[in-house]
């Protein structure tokens, strides 16, 4: 089986890219979303969390009081504080997944991250791909999608890597400046070929 890493800026496409993946029955782990996730399910860190955080960190249903904690960690500087909490996590359960894919049988375990080439996960990924895209276009695609101001997407593009200068420490750049089918297609076309990589092992 091979571990497959993904990555990309907001508006790039890697969602639709990874999409076709999940339909051709490629597990697909989304770091953020399994983040959000561990959050409100893991005991372990929801104790961390409001040991440092404070109380209320967490509603009295138990869902994450995303407000609060923006402003705990984000706006107060200590998201790296956060992240070292959050992140071991992330991996732990990465781990976990990438374990049942393989003893299903799977020939590829896909999972997405924006911070993969700035991280030392990268290293245990056997592929990495990144979806690249001007960021022109990115900043139409995401104000059309979000009803957003181009401001506003220029300020969250700001807050992720410059894929451009890290484009070098990826395996497969996959362009992205057409239509979604196209990019639909580049999908399926690396998908086999990854598969026949797989194959050889």
């Amino acid at each position: 089986m091979l571990h497959i890493g993904v990555t990309g800026g907001i508006g790039s496409g890697k969602s639709t890219f990874l999409q076709v993946w999940e339909r051709l029955g490629v597990p697909v782990v989304y770091a953020d979303e399994l983040a959000k996730q561990l959050m409100v399910t893991d005991d372990s860190l929801k104790k961390k969390i409001t040991e440092t955080f404070g109380e209320r960190s967490y509603r009295q249903d138990g869902s994450l009081n995303r407000e609060y904690l923006a402003k705990a960690a984000f706006e107060a500087g200590r998201v790296e504080e956060l992240n070292r909490m959050v992140h071991p996590a992330v991996f732990r359960e990465l781990e976990n997944r990438k374990r049942k894919a393989q003893e299903d049988g799977a020939p590829l375990f896909a999972h997405e991250s924006a911070l993969l080439l700035t991280s030392e996960k990268a290293a245990e990924c056997d592929v990495v791909v990144l979806v690249a895209c001007p960021q022109e276009e990115r900043i139409r695609r995401v104000t059309k999608r979000d009803a957003s101001s181009p401001e506003e997407v220029k300020s969250r593009i700001r807050m992720q890597p410059e894929f451009d200068r890290l484009s070098d420490k990826a395996d497969i750049v996959v362009h992205n400046a057409d239509t979604p089918g196209s990019l639909e297609k580049k999908a399926e076309i690396l998908y086999g070929e990854l598969v026949k990589r797989s194959e050889k092992l």
